[in-house]
């Protein structure tokens, strides 16, 4: 059965750099809730602390919280992107990511080169692999860009490869970021129709979001963070309310 589970789960990033004494004590003494200093003498910014939480196949979930709480950091650890280092994260499905437009890209390929390299990567045979590229084509709509390196492409053309590439196969779990609605309005229209087909498909979703109309939009319930952890967990409403109701 499809579904996540998260216990004591802990994600932590070192600051190098930091070797002088006085400016550590200042920012341990300004930020001491995250911050600490870990047995090789290194800060270490607390990210995640102690999440604990299951998500079950048929759940749409929404990671909200004001700036910094940790939406970004939980939703690319579910993705496989950054490694825990404490707890235990448990993950039964195909995974599937919107996340940022730039993962899983090669800047100095072409855009059709990317299709490929992301066929390959999925073992699809050369029939599943020409229908892939044809498709992402022509919904990607990039014309003769499609043969040129991503790193001359715009964001709003990066964008579109990327989610024409991320949402070409079905997967289990789909985790998204809000950068999805960035794009020209013909675009977004064709891609909201596609995003649909894929949220209703997907066993799981999961979307980190600042705009509460897209969590009660697509969502059925909600995940507060605050400062790394879980401060409110339930249906869409109340917890969007008590966010709305605590002031910054």
């Amino acid at each position: 059965m499809t579904h996540i589970e998260a216990s004591g789960l802990r994600v932590e990033f070192p600051l190098y750099h930091l070797a002088a004494r006085s400016l550590k004590k200042q920012l341990l003494a300004r930020a001491a809730v995250r911050v600490r200093t870990d047995e090789s003498n290194r800060i270490v910014v607390s990210a995640l602390r102690d999440l604990n939480f299951r998500i079950e196949s048929g759940e749409r979930v929404a990671l909200i919280g004001r700036n910094g709480a940790g939406k970004t950091t939980l939703l690319r650890s579910l993705a496989g992107i950054y490694e825990p280092v404490g707890g235990r994260l448990t993950i039964e499905g195909t995974i599937g990511t919107l996340i940022d437009p730039a993962a899983g890209l090669d800047m100095d390929s072409t855009g059709r080169e990317n299709i490929r390299l992301r066929a390959l990567y999925q073992n699809l045979d050369e029939a599943a692999q020409a229908k892939l590229e044809e498709e992402v084509a022509e919904f990607a709509a990039l014309g003769e860009f499609l043969d040129m390196p991503i790193k001359g492409y715009s964001a709003g053309m990066s964008i579109r490869l990327a989610f024409a590439i991320a949402t070409a196969m079905q997967p289990q779990i789909l985790l998204m970021d809000e950068w999805f609605m960035a794009g020209d309005a013909t675009f977004m229209q064709k891609a909201e129709a596609r995003l649909a087909s894929l949220v209703s498909g997907a066993d799981i979703m999961v979307i980190a979001t600042h705009d509460m109309q897209i969590a009660r939009r697509w969502c059925t319930r909600a995940i507060r963070l605050d400062a790394g952890r879980i401060v409110e967990d339930g249906p869409v409403e109340p917890v969007v309310a008590g966010m709305l109701a605590t002031p910054d």
